[in-house]
């Protein structure tokens, strides 16, 4: 079982992590608390003191086109909100 996490920068999640010390990941939807704890301590070397995650759910698009109109699908996706220790970061851009 292949267990993926990808940080999310977005505006919102700069917010949260700024007032919070609170960081926003992308993981695989069949990862659990646990197991997305161990793997962000592993990697980024902080303690973790809490995991929390939200099931995010795909949305319905549609356009129109020469052809007529096309319908689709995003994909759904789990987003984890990690809390780490007082006085510890995490910094995305160090392996660039």
């Amino acid at each position: 079982m292949e267990m993926t996490i990808q940080p999310i920068v977005t505006e919102k999640a700069t917010k949260l992590t700024d007032k919070l010390n609170r960081y926003t990941f992308r993981v695989s939807p069949d990862a659990n608390k646990y197991q997305i704890k161990e793997m962000v301590e592993k990697l980024y070397g902080v303690k973790v003191v809490a995991v929390n995650t939200a099931v995010v759910r795909g949305k319905n698009k549609s356009r129109w086109t020469k052809s007529g109109l096309l319908r689709g699908k995003t994909n759904s996706y789990k987003k984890a909100f990690i809390t780490v220790g007082e006085g510890q970061t995490i910094d995305f851009y160090s392996n660039i």
